[in-house]
């Protein structure tokens, strides 16, 4: 039996839609690492959106891929590796490997290409100048299954961000991932993503209510009867991953109220901010 849905949310009327920092400035720095989250935050970005695998000893680390193959070099997994395992891993130097032949270059902190950990984000954003929101998507499938909410809930919750009014949201393609996190921290907002439009009839009666919809702009713009579905039904939109002048008139033409792009300062000036 279905549970009974909290009340939908009355969709937003916004100006412009959040910007929101896809694995930081990742367009400009390697994704997930310190300097590319640095980077999206000296530029404006009003948000930072982050993928989170739990490692061997229990941490989450924001890191896409299942394997390090592509951002590290090496072809370790993860979840097998410990914490201090990873933390001697260059995950930087593969977005720019003839950087060191480059004398004009300027010299680079050594931590902000090192593997970052969430509780590491989430202290950058914690003292931050100014109101920085956070899209925390968990990776599944993974072999620690319903631990990453559980570890998720609990390193917010030391930040006092488990709760109504938290900075944070928890998005992921899986729907008992979504449904897990909201069961773990009922006040939370959540993010169901959507990869492919023929998903959503699926999807649409077993997804809560007052749950943020966040489609690929690809669907919708291969699919636009997707788009228009998800503004009949009222419901809040948050589009990945949007890097041009085209995906964002897209975007605004839905009244979406995120977009989560690699070039945020682009973004950012497009909508004259």
């Amino acid at each position: 039996m279905r549970r009974t849905p909290r009340t939908r949310r009355d969709r937003p009327a916004v100006e412009r839609p959040q910007v929101v920092a896809h694995r930081g400035s990742s367009h400009e720095k390697a994704e997930h690492t310190l300097a590319a989250y640095v980077k999206a935050l000296d530029e404006g970005a009003e948000a930072l959106e982050c993928d989170v695998r739990l490692t061997a000893d229990g941490h989450l680390v924001c890191v896409h891929d299942r394997n390090l193959r592509r951002t590290a070099a090496t072809p370790g997994i993860v979840s097998t590796m410990n914490l201090a395992e990873l933390d001697e891993l260059d995950f930087a130097s593969w977005k720019n490997p003839w950087g060191d032949l480059d004398e004009d270059a300027p010299d680079q902190d050594p931590d902000a290409g090192k593997v970052l950990t969430l509780r590491k984000l989430l202290e950058t954003v914690a003292d931050y100048d100014r109101h920085v929101e956070l899209a925390v998507e968990t990776k599944h499938p993974t072999r620690y299954g319903g631990l990453v909410e559980r570890r998720l809930v609990e390193v917010l919750g030391d930040f006092g961000w488990d709760r109504a009014g938290s900075p944070a949201r928890v998005m992921s393609f899986s729907r008992t991932a979504v449904t897990r996190a909201r069961r773990l921290a009922p006040e939370l907002d959540v993010v169901m993503l959507v990869d492919k439009a023929h998903h959503w009839p699926v999807l649409r009666p077993v997804v809560g209510d007052d749950w943020i919809i966040g489609p690929g702009v690809k669907e919708l713009r291969d699919h636009p009867g997707l788009g228009r579905h998800l503004v009949k039904e009222g419901r809040e939109i948050h589009v990945w991953t949007v890097n041009t002048a085209d995906d964002l008139d897209l975007c605004l033409d839905l009244g979406v109220t995120a977009v989560i792009s690699d070039r945020p300062a682009y973004m950012l000036e497009l909508l004259g901010s």
